[in-house]
Parts: structure tokens; sequence; C-alpha cells
């Protein structure tokens, strides 16, 4: 599995969280299409195609912040 960017382990930390793109953003000081960007970079990653089955792999392989990946 690829590593992931300091940016895109926030990202994962929020999509975990069940927080849409939009809070996000915001959460990150950046705008939506940034959030989508970062968001497609990590489903690439992870080899999933939707937000719903990158949750469940993270949840389930534990690719959260506490993790090097």
């Amino acid at each position: 599995m690829e590593k992931f960017t300091e940016r895109e382990k926030e990202v994962i930390n929020y999509i975990i969280k069940g927080y849409n793109n939009k809070k996000i953003g915001s959460k990150m000081f950046t705008t939506v299409h940034t959030v989508k960007a970062h968001m497609t970079s990590v489903m690439k990653k992870l080899g999933v195609s939707n937000r719903t089955e990158a949750a469940c792999k993270i949840l389930k392989e534990k690719l959260t912040d506490s993790n090097e990946q």
C-alpha cells in the first residue's frame, strides 16, 4: 500500500468521522475542489471506488493517524 501524505491522512481522519467534503474543507481551511483531489488520491491508493468503501477499508485496516502510512 502506498504511503499517504499528511493532508491525505487528515482527510482520512475526517472521512471516518463521516464529514462531507464541504465540512472537511472548512476544517482543513481549503476548498472543496482540493478536498475532492485528496479524496481521489486516497481512493486510488486504497483501491476503492467511493468514500464508503474507503471508510470501510480505512477502519478495517486501521489506517488512522496513529499508523504510519
